[in-house]
């Protein structure tokens, strides 16, 4: 591959990633996974040697081919290269790297326009759901411009509104994996939950803390650190996900009473990093939880009227919302992301 591999760097929501065909990457996923690492340039602190941005939210990569089902236009298998490990983990999905996926696949020519809006349904490899995305397409092509604004992401852009249906127990099987609100692990109570995104939601009061604290200041925080991390390695298996010590999940969140108007406020560890702002799936995951009685986050809510929640996260919130029957089921989920395309060439591994 030393003339280069077809690749598309987009921003998706509030992270970065490579968006490649699946027939332009080799079909062993250990060659494969060989080969990313060469591109984004781990494992290194500073992945000087590849196109990756130091850290876990622009370090991603997205796959697309076409369609393995009937009722979707696209399959999309999101790999997260970690930055400091020769690892590629498929353990999750991600919502913000999705939010590019609709554009990219008009632009590879996997998903034809139809009109001002075109409507993209996007397998999503990793759960096996279906989410919808509607692309902006006048003209028969992507548009990127827009009067959209997200917490974390600059400037006005082309909305990008994506549903989620049959989200509940994602990868865990149930939206509640051990049947119980709260479990207590270490001495803590904790929410093991997934709707969506397999998470572990704590208090930030029962580690000291506000829930106030800058990214940077959790960051430095080792104790901290190395405790949320002795929980989520016991909650893996509780959660029916087995060893979770080289995996990417359960997301790990805090979470204190909203202080800007929103409904709940959140640190999110990814799992080893703090999340500069908060994830699609997790944001999502953590509403539900605000609305079961019992929960960690449930009497630190504060409730929307309209089934609109802002998540607030480090530099601002995240709006999604839940689609509620009258009887209390959860129907559907979503949020309104932006995407732009930053380049589209060819990338070199080494």
């Amino acid at each position: 591959m030393s003339d280069g591999i077809r690749c598309l760097w987009m921003r998706g929501g509030t992270s970065k990633g490579a968006y490649f065909l699946k027939e332009d990457l080799p079909a062993d996923p250990a060659e494969r996974d060989d080969l990313l690492l060469q591109i984004l340039g781990s494992p290194d602190p500073r992945q000087i040697d590849g196109i990756g941005g130091a850290d876990p939210l622009t370090s991603k990569v997205a796959v697309l081919s076409p369609p393995s089902r009937l009722d979707a236009d696209v399959d999309y298998l999101f790999l997260q290269v970690f930055v400091d490990k020769a690892l590629v983990s498929d353990a999750q999905g991600c919502g913000n790297i999705l939010a590019g996926v609709g554009p990219a696949a008009i632009e590879r020519g996997l998903v034809a326009p139809t009109g001002e809006c075109t409507e993209v349904r996007i397998h999503m490899v990793n759960t096996g759901e279906v989410a919808v995305a509607r692309i902006a397409t006048p003209g028969g092509r992507v548009n990127y411009a827009g009067d959209t604004e997200i917490a974390g992401v600059p400037g006005r852009h082309a909305a990008v509104p994506l549903l989620f249906m049959n989200t509940t127990g994602s990868m865990c099987g149930a939206l509640l994996p051990t049947g119980n609100t709260v479990d207590v692990i270490d001495g803590v109570e904790a929410t093991l939950i997934d709707n969506g995104m397999p998470c572990v939601i704590l208090r930030a009061t029962d580690f000291g803390l506000t829930g106030e604290e800058s990214r940077e200041a959790l960051e430095a925080d080792e104790a901290l650190k190395a405790r949320i991390e002795a929980i989520r390695l016991q909650a893996g298996p509780m959660m029916m996900l087995g060893d979770v010590t080289a995996a990417s999940v359960p997301k790990m969140t805090l979470v204190s009473a909203p202080r800007a108007g929103g409904a709940i406020a959140t640190r999110s560890f990814i799992p080893h990093r703090v999340h500069a702002t908060v994830g699609v799936f997790a944001a999502i995951t953590v509403a539900t939880a605000t609305r079961l009685a019992g929960t960690t986050a449930h009497t630190l809510a504060v409730q929307p009227p309209d089934g609109r929640y802002q998540v607030e996260h480090p530099t601002g919130a995240m709006e999604v919302f839940l689609d509620i029957a009258e009887d209390g089921t959860l129907r559907g989920a979503g949020s309104v992301r932006t995407a732009r395309k930053l380049f589209d060439g060819m990338v070199f591994p080494r």
